[in-house]
C-alpha cells in the first residue's frame, strides 16, 4: 500500500502510467473487447470495471491540454450519438475529474484502430457494452502540477 496512490492501481499498472510520456495513450476496455490480440503492451484488471479504473488514474495522470480531445470513448452500437448509461456515468465522472477536458464519443472505425496503437491496453471486466475509454497523457512541469 502506498499513500495517496489508490489501492486499486497495482504494481502493472503504476508501471505502465510512469512509463508513459506525453501524447501516449492508454485505453481501459471492456471484458468483450479482444484486448490479448490486441494490444502492443497489456495489463491486467481482472475484477474491475472500467470505471473504477478511470476515476483513479485520473486522480495521478495528467491528461493532454495540446490536442482538442485527450478523452475519447466509444459509443453504443458504434454511432457517436448514441449513448447508454454507462457512457453517460463515464460523462458525468470526466466531467467532475477533468472538468476542462470534453468527452469526444468515436465511431468503433475511429475507436479501435487508437485502441490498437495506444501505449498500453488495460483489459478490465467490466459487464457493460461499448465500455472503452481512451485517455492521452500529458505533462507535469517542474512545480509537479499538471501543465
Amino acid at each position: 500500500m502506498l499513500i495517496g496512490i489508490p489501492a486499486i492501481l497495482g504494481p502493472d499498472l503504476l508501471f505502465t502510467l510512469r512509463s508513459m510520456g506525453h501524447g501516449d495513450e492508454i485505453a481501459l476496455v471492456d471484458a468483450n473487447y479482444p484486448a490479448q490480440e490486441h494490444a502492443r503492451r497489456l495489463v491486467r484488471a481482472d475484477g474491475h470495471g472500467v470505471m473504477a479504473l478511470l476515476e483513479a488514474i485520473l486522480t495521478v495522470m495528467p491528461l493532454d491540454r495540446a490536442v482538442p480531445n485527450a478523452i475519447l470513448r466509444a459509443a453504443l452500437n458504434n454511432d457517436p450519438a448514441q449513448s447508454n448509461a454507462f457512457h453517460q456515468g463515464l460523462d458525468a465522472a470526466c466531467a467532475r475529474l477533468a472538468p476542462e477536458f470534453a468527452v469526444k464519443p468515436l465511431a468503433g472505425a475511429d475507436l479501435y484502430p487508437r485502441i490498437c496503437a495506444a501505449h498500453t491496453i488495460i483489459a478490465t471486466t467490466e459487464p457493460a457494452l461499448f465500455a472503452n475509454v481512451i485517455l492521452r497523457k500529458g505533462v507535469i512541469g517542474a512545480d509537479g502540477r499538471a501543465v
